[in-house]
């Protein structure tokens, strides 16, 4: 069992990798201000941008879903890893070798169970690699290539590789790495035979598939002699890092270029990837052997960010099945933000055939915007219908209606009605438009509301969540608001508000999310820590919370904007006079009920204790009206 990872390395790791440049390996980061930056949340769907890394702090929080924490949580919680694995990839990126309180230096056999099977791809990628350049059975592959007009810089560029024709010459390999044949099956590159783990790839040419991180994780494999009775194309199958549905093949190639564009390619195969970027459409990418679907567009709108310019391209064989294949992801296209198209080249050619044939420029001009996709599902119903006869008309309405029904903005809805009247030979385009209307009514066909923009940036569901019991947390409450300033001023410019804050006590708040953060502020050594040590404060805290909706909170406050044009001293100490003048009105309160209660029949002297507690109130109050700070 692996030892426990060193403290001080694991320090090391959060300091040396920037969390901005760990989040931008996945999605597309923008400037949020005050030194934040935004983007969609890899963890929840959403329209706009409620997610928010904070660089200086180290810390991401998400104003929709709550997930927060520090680039060791964003790795875990992205990659599915443990806390192990993503201290051990991080380290990986920074160079820094890790040391174990049980068990001495990071041998081969403590890694993470996600990270040797990582290793595993990573070292057969490299050996498919060689094989494909300088073996002599290998020749079948490079004509391969060389007759689709890849050449051998071409292979090196996207990884290209070759599995040997015999049983287990990569099982063999990988054996004398130190791999177990257990981690060899579950990483899929081996599989069991009747005397043990053979090859799952054989005499084929090998392209590996890497996640958004860069990281191999799986290969798709193409059959080359008649001989071999498997399918054209073979692919890894499910396992610990590899879900088919959740990788696009040269998206780690193609990620800066569709950020940078506000548009992604979606082509059909590894060689029309391989075709496209190389006439210059680097914003290409393919499914791994399943249809585009849900969890590819995930992928893709963390890069494409939704906004109003963004295109999606599709482009697939002119077909039965190319066109099979459009109307599928037609069924998802109401998931994107970005405006969608479909392109066929002249003759069905794929990009591969068309760079071939036509040239580097032809693929280019192939993937410029050319019919909007709902478009093409709609002619593609249409057409199977005779629009001359009133009864074709009908039913090729009611076919297409409740597909149009489904496009969830009003306005491009009714476009699309009024356009579905003219394909079908319908004059009257209201009838269109309002049986449009009523079906997407009884379809339930309706934008979904989602959390309301705040001034500062963040988002304001109906209240932070927290499992600590209290009143509801409504910002709109400004007693929550003050206390909620006055966190976020502890939390993100401690100097400002020491020493005095580490002297307020927990019950000054009246949330009981907030003062559950303010205890946890003060078991990590208070504000005064935090201005000695001020990103090493912030993960005291959020190792201080008592549970994971407290440690939510105090990610919120460590990223959220501070209300104030200007963040001073003279700022937080009003927050800390409001604070604290309210925490003595309540008291105050508090004290003529006893008052009440006492009468004139009580103990003289439990009545005279209780009003020169009165009085030493007011008098503190009044001279925190007339000295704010400078009275505390």
């Amino acid at each position: 069992m692996a030892g426990r990872i060193n403290d001080e390395d694991v320090k090391a790791v959060r300091d040396a990798v920037p969390i901005d440049a760990v989040v931008s390996e996945y999605l597309q980061l923008r400037n949020a201000g005050g030194g934040n930056l935004k983007g969609l949340c890899p963890f929840h769907d959403e329209k706009s941008p409620s997610f928010q890394v904070s660089p200086g702090k180290g810390l991401f929080h998400c104003f929709g879903c709550q997930e927060g924490g520090d680039t060791i949580t964003f790795v875990m919680k992205v990659d599915h890893l443990s806390f192990s694995e993503a201290v051990e990839r991080l380290a990986g990126l920074a160079g820094i070798t890790l040391r174990y309180e049980e068990g001495g230096y990071n041998p081969s056999h403590q890694r993470g169970e996600r990270i040797r099977l990582v290793e595993a791809h990573k070292i057969a990628a490299g050996w498919y690699a060689e094989q494909l350049a300088t073996g002599p059975e290998a020749e079948a592959g490079r004509v391969f290539l060389a007759e689709r007009g890849f050449d051998q810089a071409a292979a090196v560029h996207f990884g290209v590789g070759y599995s040997p024709q015999g049983w287990d010459h990569l099982t063999r390999y990988l054996r004398g790495k130190g791999f177990t044949d257990k981690e060899l099956v579950l990483s899929g590159l081996s599989q069991e035979g009747r005397r043990g783990p053979i090859d799952r790839f054989r005499g084929r040419l090998m392209w590996p598939i890497r996640d958004i991180g860069g990281e191999v994780v799986g290969f798709g494999a193409r059959k080359l002699y008649e001989a071999d009775n498997g399918p054209k194309y073979l692919n890894t199958p499910d396992t610990a890092i590899y879900r088919k549905s959740q990788v696009l093949y040269g998206i780690d190639l193609a990620k800066q270029s569709i950020a940078k564009a506000s548009r992604a390619v979606v082509v059909e195969g590894y060689t029309d990837v391989m075709a496209c970027h190389l006439a210059g459409v680097t914003t290409a990418i393919a499914t791994c052997g399943t249809a585009f679907g849900g969890d590819h567009i995930k992928i893709l709108r963390r890069l494409l960010m939704d906004n109003g310019s963004a295109r999606v391209i599709f482009t697939f064989d002119g077909d039965a099945a190319g066109q099979k294949a459009a109307l599928r992801a037609f069924e998802d296209d109401q998931k994107f933000a970005a405006e969608t198209y479909i392109a066929i080249a002249p003759d069905g050619m794929d990009p591969c055939e068309l760079r071939l044939a036509k040239g580097d420029e032809a693929v280019t001009d192939l993937t410029e915007p050319r019919v909007p996709l709902f478009e093409f599902a709609l002619r593609q119903i249409v057409d199977r219908y005779d629009l001359d006869t009133p009864g074709g008309r009908a039913a090729a309405l009611d076919e297409a209606v409740p597909v149009v029904a489904k496009i969830k903005e009003v306005t491009q809805r009714r476009e699309v009605a009024v356009q579905l009247a003219g394909l079908v030979g319908i004059r009257d385009e209201q009838y269109v438009v309002e049986r449009v209307g009523a079906t997407s009514r009884r379809s339930g066909g309706r934008q979904r509301p989602g959390p309301s923009r705040t001034r500062q940036g963040g988002y304001e569901e109906a209240a932070p969540r927290s499992a600590v019991s209290g009143p509801s947390l409504t910002l709109r409450n400004p007693v929550y608001i003050t206390e909620r300033e006055l966190l976020k001023l502890a939390l993100q410019r401690p100097e400002l508000v020491s020493p005095v804050f580490d002297a307020f006590g927990v019950d000054e708040f009246t949330a009981a999310p907030y003062a559950a953060v303010c205890q946890a502020i003060l078991d990590s050594g208070g504000v005064e820590y935090g201005v000695h040590e001020p990103q090493e404060f912030l993960h005291q805290v959020l190792e201080a919370v008592p549970d994971d909706t407290v440690k939510s909170m105090v990610t919120e406050l460590a990223v959220e904007p501070i209300r104030a044009r200007n963040v001073d001293e003279p700022y937080a100490g009003a927050q800390l006079v409001t604070v604290r003048r309210r925490a003595v009105e309540r008291r105050v309160a508090e004290i003529h009920v006893t008052l009440t209660r006492l009468g004139q029949h009580g103990d003289p002297a439990q009545l005279a204790s209780v009003q020169n507690e009165l009085w030493v109130l007011q008098q503190y109050d009044q001279a925190l009206r007339q000295r704010g700070a400078a009275a505390l």
